[in-house]
């Protein structure tokens, strides 16, 4: 209790500080166990594309109009502080929407104090952060508090039974799927994404987007020349024929999805091979979750170290490796990380898939209490350049 207060208190402070700057602002607010970044870009571009003048503060980092600010480590849902500064810049640059990325966390810790949100969006809601939220309905709840502050919200039909009941008579809701739309915008989104997850979160951004009164013509024309997020489903070049994919996929909803995805585009004679770990510190539940998955649908899996803090990584792939119900999975125990590619790199022949999952766009890994270099794309070239 002492510590919700805390919270909410520096979220008052904050507002007063910089002069409530969310007043001034149309504010999208973006939440999901997976795909938020993906779906908070893709509005963005959309709007940015449009010639609005529009902010987003996101995982990967914030932008005003075109300009780039760098979040920090680990960081998604900023502190009240830091979040009201942006926002403050964001005013004084005379900036009209603003796309924010809103986490369980940032919700429950009352980061986002004083900002009524336009409109709200969830993209899906799976097993996630249960070591904070102990029950999947406090989890709920938490993500919950931003529809109950938003003007109108955009819910992925298939969860709405979760949410239902936090939703007032005067709100207006759009529940959606990936077939919601009309067919020139649905074939748009087809020929950009292939994987159906994010066919339902472009859904969630064009529905956004409508709502804003962005046209149809405009919406198809941005979703066309979307370039993407670094570190989802980013493809590093090489010249050994082999395809290598960096994703953040650290759930497992996102890793099934992405190994699916992935075992979709490769040949039956050719192999799938994932490089992942689990945080510590963190969900224990989904440890074993997600050793289960890999070995379930990559021919390949390779436990390794993701930002394992004050436990032993060993222990944690130990945890990974007790969901394992296939007793011919192919699978190695490889701590270091960068270790762990290099085998993948050496191991895969010509047509197969390396996909390293967890860290992204992350651009250090936690150890104790230090937050140590590091990129996965980097190491990648690295070991290509070797």
């Amino acid at each position: 209790m002492l510590k919700k207060l805390k919270f909410y208190f520096l979220g008052l402070f904050s507002n007063f500080i910089f002069n409530f700057p969310s007043k001034r602002l149309k504010i999208i607010g973006v939440t999901g166990t997976d795909g938020k970044t993906t779906t908070a870009t893709l509005i963005y571009h959309i709007l940015n594309n449009s010639g609005k003048k529009v902010g987003l503060i996101s995982t990967v980092g914030a932008k005003i109009g075109n300009k780039k600010i760098d979040t920090g480590f680990h960081v998604t849902n900023p502190d009240s502080f830091s979040l009201q500064r942006i926002l403050r810049e964001m005013v004084n640059k005379k900036i009209e929407y603003v796309v924010l990325e809103v986490t369980s966390h940032g919700l429950d810790q009352n980061r986002n104090f004083g900002i009524n949100f336009d409109i709200g969006v969830l993209t899906n809601i799976t097993h996630e952060h249960l070591d904070y939220h102990k029950t999947f309905e406090n989890y709920v709840a938490a993500k919950a508090k931003l529809f109950q502050k938003s003007k109108i919200c955009i819910i992925n039909k298939k969860y709405y039974k979760y949410f239902k009941k936090y939703i007032n008579d005067g709100q207006k809701v759009i529940l959606y799927t990936s077939k919601t739309l009309k067919v020139d915008l649905i074939n748009a989104i087809k020929n950009r994404f292939v994987e159906e997850y994010n066919l339902q979160n472009a859904t969630a951004a064009v529905l956004v987007a409508k709502e804003l009164g962005i046209s149809g013509k405009k919406i198809i024309k941005a979703v066309k020349s979307f370039p993407g997020v670094e570190g989802r489903m980013q493809e590093v070049k090489n010249k050994l024929g082999i395809k290598i994919i960096v994703d953040f996929a650290h759930t497992p909803n996102a890793l099934e999805n992405v190994l699916l995805t992935l075992k979709k585009q490769k040949k039956t004679k050719n192999k799938l091979i994932s490089v992942f770990g689990c945080a510590g510190e963190r969900d224990i539940q989904k440890r074993p979750m997600m050793g289960e998955i890999s070995s379930r649908i990559a021919d390949i899996s390779i436990f390794t170290a993701e930002d394992p803090r004050h436990e032993d990584v060993n222990n944690i792939i130990s945890q990974m490796e007790k969901g394992i119900k296939n007793k011919k999975a192919i699978y190695y125990k490889i701590p270091d990380r960068f270790e762990a590619i290099k085998f993948a790199i050496k191991l895969a022949k010509k047509g197969d898939i390396i996909v390293v999952c967890g860290k992204g766009h992350e651009k250090s890994m936690a150890f104790g209490n230090t937050e140590k270099p590091w990129s996965d794309v980097k190491a990648i070239k690295r070991l290509l350049n070797d």
